[in-house]
């Protein structure tokens, strides 16, 4: 399909923590993604986690369902069991013909923790990539058997932040695992995520457009505060708000067919979810008429 715009709701309700929007309806926030211009919408907690009522929430909106993230253990246990624990969400998806499965390892991730310093986040030791890739894969090629694509979600606080270590991970899974190219966490893990985006251009097939204040991101590294603490702080904005060069990030995704969704967790006590979606939006669509992808019509 040709690319469409949507957002996730952690803009207006924080699934991480979830003080922040916590007493924002999901009427609210679907009211608004929708008059911000937004096609679709991401899951969150707030959302019915079963098909009908989530259909009819959506629909009453004039929204389709995007996609939505999904937790994994397997770290800790095999194939098998994963699929077994994916089911019903992978069921969801399908029931609301969603095409991609954000795919994230939580096993031992801190990202969730506010005590937890992004120092300490879980490192990948070189020999377990092998077979921590055999179970990723074999999980990506059960989803696509049932038409949907697994999309790995790097993310900071998890074992596959940085560069290096999306390149560990991509060389250690199969065609059928795909990856999620999120830009504000590349640019917050010092990553260049114009490069990365060049480099695994063939196996992209979501794309998480969030914004890094640049002066935030200096300042929560020398701080060394935790994933949750730099959400609360600002570190995260929409597109065209911060330092992230998206017409150069999006040239390099040449023929790329799918959803590029505006995904900026913030404290909506500081910026006015409406008015921060309405812009990540608008700029977001002019990037991408920049870079030369097409709009669906």
């Amino acid at each position: 399909m040709p690319i469409r715009i949507g957002a996730n709701p952690i803009g207006w309700s924080n699934d991480d923590l979830r003080t922040l929007g916590g007493d924002t309806p999901l009427e609210t926030c679907l009211t608004e993604a929708r008059a911000a211009g937004f096609e679709g919408m991401e899951l969150g907690h707030k959302f019915p986690r079963e098909a009908g009522p989530l259909r009819a929430v959506l629909s009453a909106h004039g929204l389709d369902l995007v996609s939505g993230w999904y937790s994994a253990e397997l770290l800790t246990r095999d194939a098998d069991a994963e699929i077994a624990a994916m089911r019903p969400h992978l069921d969801l998806l399908k029931a609301l013909g969603a095409t991609v499965l954000v795919f994230a390892e939580t096993s031992n991730a801190i990202h969730g923790d506010q005590s937890a310093p992004l120092s300490k986040r879980p490192v990948m030791k070189v020999d377990d990539w092998a077979e921590y890739g055999r179970r990723v894969t074999a999980v990506a090629e059960a989803c696509l058997a049932e038409g949907v694509r697994l999309v790995y979600h790097h993310h900071m606080g998890t074992i596959v932040q940085s560069a290096e270590d999306v390149d560990a991970f991509m060389a250690a899974t199969g065609p059928a695992a795909h990856l999620l190219l999120d830009t504000g966490h590349l640019t917050f893990a010092g990553a260049d995520p114009v490069a990365v985006a060049r480099r695994w251009r063939d196996r992209i097939s979501h794309v998480h457009c969030k914004d890094v204040r640049a002066d935030v991101k200096a300042r929560v590294l020398a701080e060394d505060l935790s994933f949750l603490d730099a959400v609360v702080a600002g570190v995260y904005t929409v597109p065209g708000d911060g330092s992230v060069d998206f017409v150069s990030v999006l040239r390099e995704l040449p023929g790329y067919s799918g959803w590029l969704v505006v995904e900026a967790e913030q404290d909506p006590e500081k910026a006015h979810p409406f008015t921060y979606a309405r812009m990540g939006h608008d700029n977001l669509a002019r990037f991408a008429a920049e870079a030369g992808l097409v709009r669906a019509a």
